[in-house]
């Protein structure tokens, strides 16, 4: 019985490894087209633009993230997601203890930007 469990994780394993490409690869394709078909579909009709390939379609979702999304791998501010875990005891600390918690926080978010 024990080493069933070793067993199933393995397969498991070996699942993720087949499904995460195919989903990768699912979702290029998905995205691109996307982009291609809004692409021809609007900006030829409104502005006179020529109409793009799926090819030209996933160049512009490479260069929109290179653009706007950059490459930093998450968010700037590591303290995101955990106010509702601080809002309460927020309301309870004293006001030196608010000042001491921001500048902490300051320090996590400008710490973060200095890797990018």
């Amino acid at each position: 019985m024990r080493f069933y469990g070793h067993e199933r994780r393995r397969g498991s394993w070996i699942k993720w490894a087949i499904l995460i490409p195919i989903a990768v690869v699912a979702g290029v394709f998905v995205f691109g087209s996307v982009v291609m078909l809004l692409w021809n579909n609007i900006l030829p009709v409104v502005f006179g633009i020529n109409t793009i390939t799926f090819w030209q379609a996933l160049g512009i979702l490479v260069l929109a993230k290179i653009l706007f999304g950059g490459f930093r791998g998450g968010h700037r501010c590591h303290c995101h997601g955990r106010g509702h875990d601080l809002a309460g005891k927020w309301m309870q600390m004293t006001p030196e203890e608010r000042e001491k918690m921001k500048s902490e926080w300051k320090g996590w978010c400008y710490q973060s930007d200095k890797h990018e």
